[in-house]
């Protein structure tokens, strides 16, 4: 089984260089403004940058800081949950989520994914609130059999720009009092069909906070590190707005310890120019999902391209399938000068980090059976036709050969708004 030729056109994973060369002189003009005005550090671009991404969140408030990783630790310290108490997330993400929960001094604990959405499944959830913990009749607390702590806080995580399925998701933290912080560093203008409110409701906008990350490969992606926290409490924001700068109520005045977390200037204003950009940035990677489904559909291939559910619409960060042999997948898509990645290879129970949970295989196996067989194809706002056709080829080229997987997964494309 041979691959295409190689042609001198390469398709990247991810093309970071062409709308940085569209938005040059912006971005450098953003650059001079802050060296003008020696404004590195807070400021109005960060005070502009951080209004109007709360409002293309549709959130009341938002934090500017250093990173995907500072929000949702701030966004967790500043709920006011119990020490050590527990916070549970989906072991398929990256480790930025349980770093945070962890080092904002809270206990990591996971529930399986929806093999079909590779999001938190709220089943699986319920059977977790329900089945491995109890309400203390004493302190009204929820408690975890097996660890003998709280529960806390629920972290859906939007993985690869689609948003987790939350009305259910909400209605359990309701009944059994828990705090939803949105891990939502994938998901910038993501949105969610709320049958409970009727309406859909932005990424961001649904839990008590939501965590976004400006990583350079996001959606929206700063020149370098950054991160916002956004929310509809404005209690959590001034707390985070302490936590980020030292503790500081003001000047030299700490109410509370706090962290050097800031967004700077340069890159909040980098931010604001893009943000100007990324609802059509947002609806090119959609279009650009929509011409693989079809271009697999027409391959005779309909159980590959990702499902997107009635309730979701995607901002595709990234665009994930699955087959057997992946790392023969991107060998072979590699030597057709075709970008390919995983995210994530082994899911956070089983990284040696996390050994100390005394979780082992087998354990989460839905999260398992993903992690061995995604792949991420080439996802960015100007991809082309002709090269998405390229990776196309090259899929059903290595998969014909390989004998294309069916495992008899329950699988449909659902049309979206």
């Amino acid at each position: 089984m041979k691959p295409e030729m190689k042609t001198a056109d390469k398709i990247p994973f991810l093309d970071l260089i062409t709308p940085h060369k569209e938005l040059r002189d912006e971005l450098v003009e953003t650059f001079g403004n802050a060296l003008d005005a020696g404004a590195f550090v807070g400021g109005a671009a960060v005070e502009n940058f951080e209004k109007d991404f709360a409002s293309f969140c549709a959130a009341e408030h938002c934090v500017g800081v250093g990173s995907g990783t500072d929000a949702l630790r701030f966004a967790l310290m500043a709920a006011g949950l119990k020490k050590g108490s527990i916070v549970v997330t989906v072991p398929n993400t990256f480790i930025a989520t349980t770093e945070a929960i962890s080092q904002a001094g809270l206990t990591v604990d996971f529930v399986d994914i929806d093999e079909r959405t590779f999001n938190m499944d709220p089943a699986k959830l319920r059977q977790y609130l329900e089945v491995e913990c109890y309400v203390d009749p004493n302190s009204g607390d929820l408690i975890n059999k097996r660890l003998s702590r709280p529960v806390g806080a629920i972290v859906p995580v939007h993985l690869y720009g689609q948003t987790a399925d939350m009305d259910p998701i909400l209605e359990l933290a309701e009944r059994y009092g828990l705090t939803v912080i949105e891990d939502a560093c994938q998901a910038h203008g993501a949105e969610y069909f709320s049958k409970r409110e009727n309406r859909w409701k932005k990424a961001g906008s649904m839990g008590l906070a939501a965590a976004f990350s400006f990583y350079p490969g996001k959606n929206l992606g700063a020149c370098g590190e950054g991160g916002a926290v956004t929310t509809n409490d404005a209690a959590v924001a001034k707390t985070i707005r302490m936590l980020r700068d030292h503790g500081q109520s003001q000047k030299y005045f700490h109410e509370i310890e706090g962290f050097n977390g800031r967004l700077d200037a340069i890159q909040a204003g980098i931010l604001q120019v893009k943000l100007r950009h990324l609802a059509d940035w947002n609806e090119n990677r959609r279009a650009a999902a929509a011409r693989y489904r079809d271009l697999f559909v027409e391959a005779g291939a309909a159980d590959l391209p990702p499902i997107e559910p009635e309730w979701a619409t995607g901002v595709y960060h990234l665009y994930v399938i699955r087959v057997q042999d992946r790392m023969g997948l991107i060998r072979y898509l590699g030597e057709a000068n075709i970008g390919a990645a995983i995210h994530y290879p082994v899911p956070l129970h089983l990284q040696n980090a996390y050994k100390s949970l005394g979780y082992s295989e087998g354990d989460f196996p839905v999260s398992e059976l993903v992690s061995s067989e995604i792949v991420s194809l080439p996802m960015f706002p100007n991809l082309r036709d002709d090269q998405q056709e390229r990776v196309v080829r090259g899929v059903m080229s290595f998969v014909s050969g390989a004998g294309l997987q069916n495992r008899g997964r329950e699988r449909r494309l659902v049309a979206t708004h």
